[in-house]
């Protein structure tokens, strides 16, 4: 198999289920940036953190897989047509979000209160960090535009959400960890 199939030279793409639709259609533009925070949360899992951290990115990256092919899969597509379910195998359940939750909690609980706003950077780890955040945001607000046209399980957009604040917290619990500045925003008075 060829990883070239010229099947997109002309701006279209294949939905799970066969559709074609264009490239830049809301449903690819949704999974696509699922895609990219995939690959941004890969580069914070080869920084130098500990080992605990790199277990739950992995898990991370495995959920967003699965995010992905349900933002990849049309409502008329979730079945076969022998009855089964496109996606048998495949979802978000409650105790994806308990994870994340759990681990923010843990992490909370050694980080001094949050009295201000923190700026992005401090070290590169902790900078990768909020990009992730930031392009988290992105996919949930994609995969919320996608929502108002076509059906999204709203599970799917609960686990974005709150994997947003996992990176956030995540960032700080590495900013004490590395030892790095975490800068406070100031407003001006």
């Amino acid at each position: 198999m060829k990883v070239y199939t010229k099947t997109g030279d002309k701006g279209t793409t294949a939905l799970f289920g066969g559709d074609r639709v264009p490239k830049d259609h809301i449903r690819i533009d949704s999974y696509g940036t699922v895609d990219e925070l995939n690959s941004y949360i890969g580069l914070i899992r080869d920084q130098e953190i500990d080992s605990h951290y790199k277990t739950i990115l992995i898990e991370i990256q495995d959920r967003l897989f699965t995010v992905g092919a349900i933002l990849a899969t049309p409502v008329e597509k979730e079945v076969l047509k022998n009855g089964e379910l496109r996606l048998k195998n495949l979802g978000i359940i409650d105790s994806d979000i308990e994870l994340l939750e759990n681990e923010i909690d843990k992490m909370e609980e050694s980080l001094p209160q949050m009295t201000h706003f923190v700026l992005p950077g401090g070290h590169p780890t902790v900078s990768h960090c909020h990009i992730a955040r930031c392009i988290c945001r992105r996919a949930e607000r994609l995969a919320v535009h996608l929502s108002h046209n076509e059906h999204v399980p709203e599970i799917a957009i609960m686990y974005l959400n709150r994997l947003s604040d996992y990176l956030f917290v995540l960032a700080r619990k590495l900013s004490f960890d590395l030892k790095a500045d975490e800068v406070k925003w100031i407003p001006r008075k």
